[in-house]
C-alpha cells in the first residue's frame, strides 16, 4: 500500500514547477494541495543580460543558479538569436543540470552539495583572474558572487527573472486555514521565497501557520529562512532535491 495514504500535503512552489513534487506525492498515496507562493516575472529590464549575450564567448564560466535561471536565459538567447557559449557552464544542482541539458548545454560543473555555499567554493579553484557570468533572480542571495570576487574573478551578474507573489492565492490559503478539519499535515518549502513568501500570504490574510503541521524543508538555506520567521522545520532534506524532500516526508509522516 502506498504509504501517504491520505496524507494532505501543502505544495508552495510555483504552478510550472510544482507538478514533479506533485506526482511524486500522489504515486505514494498522499493528496497534493497546490497553491503557489511564488510565480515567475520578468526582470526589471533585461538590458544586463542581453549585453552579457552579446559577448558571450568572451566569458570564461556561465553559471545558474536555478532552474528558473535557465529557462529565462534561453528564451532571452532565441529572443536575440544567438548561438555563441562561454567556455564553461556551472549550475547549482540536478534540476538545474536536467534544464540545462534541456536547452542542449553541457555542463562542467555541478557542486556535491545543491547550495550556493557548495557552488561558490566548488569554483573557487577558478576564479582568480577569470571571468564569470552569473545568471540569476533578481532578489538572488550574493554568496557566490561574492566568494568569486573576492578569490580575485570578475563578476557579471545578469537578473534573468524575478519571484513575486501571488496574490491570487491568498483566497485559496483562507480557505485550506479555515477550520482544523480543512488543515494539510504537511507543508513543503523547495527555496527561502515559498517560506517568506507564504508568512507574508497568510500575514496578508490576517492568518499563522498552526501549530502541529509538519514543515518540511528542502535545505539548510530555506530551514534557517523558516527559523528566522519564528518557525522550526520539522524535517530537512538529506539533499536539495525533490525525491530528498518526498524521502524525509516518507520517513516523517510513516
Amino acid at each position: 500500500m502506498p504509504t501517504l495514504t491520505n496524507r494532505r500535503i501543502l505544495i508552495t512552489r510555483t504552478r510550472h514547477q510544482a507538478s514533479d513534487l506533485a506526482a511524486q506525492l500522489e504515486a505514494l498515496g498522499a493528496t497534493p494541495i497546490l497553491i503557489p507562493t511564488i510565480e515567475i516575472a520578468p526582470p526589471e529590464t533585461y538590458a544586463p543580460l542581453d549585453a552579457a549575450l552579446t559577448c558571450l564567448r568572451t566569458y570564461d564560466w556561465l553559471v545558474f543558479t536555478s532552474a528558473n535561471a535557465v529557462e529565462a536565459f534561453h528564451r532571452r538567447a532565441q529572443f536575440q538569436r544567438l548561438t555563441q557559449l562561454p567556455r564553461h557552464i556551472a549550475v547549482i544542482g540536478p534540476a538545474t543540470l536536467r534544464a540545462a541539458n534541456n536547452i542542449g548545454l553541457t555542463v562542467d560543473l555541478v557542486p556535491p552539495k545543491y547550495i550556493a555555499e557548495s557552488l561558490a567554493e566548488a569554483l573557487l579553484p577558478e576564479a582568480s583572474g577569470k571571468s564569470f557570468l552569473l545568471v540569476r533572480a533578481a532578489d538572488a542571495r550574493d554568496t557566490i558572487p561574492e566568494a568569486l570576487t573576492t578569490a580575485g574573478a570578475i563578476v557579471t551578474i545578469a537578473e534573468a527573472y524575478r519571484n513575486q507573489v501571488p496574490p491570487d492565492s491568498i483566497p485559496a490559503l483562507q480557505a485550506l486555514f479555515r477550520t482544523p478539519a480543512s488543515y494539510p499535515d504537511a507543508v513543503t518549502f523547495t527555496s527561502a521565497s515559498t517560506a517568506r513568501n507564504l508568512i507574508s500570504l497568510l500575514e496578508t490574510a490576517s492568518l499563522t501557520l498552526p501549530p502541529g503541521i509538519l514543515l518540511a524543508s528542502i535545505g539548510p538555506i530555506t530551514s534557517q529562512t523558516l527559523r528566522d520567521l519564528g518557525y522550526e522545520p520539522t524535517v530537512e532534506a538529506a539533499e536539495a532535491t525533490i525525491p530528498a524532500l518526498v524521502q524525509s516526508l516518507l520517513t516523517a509522516l510513516t
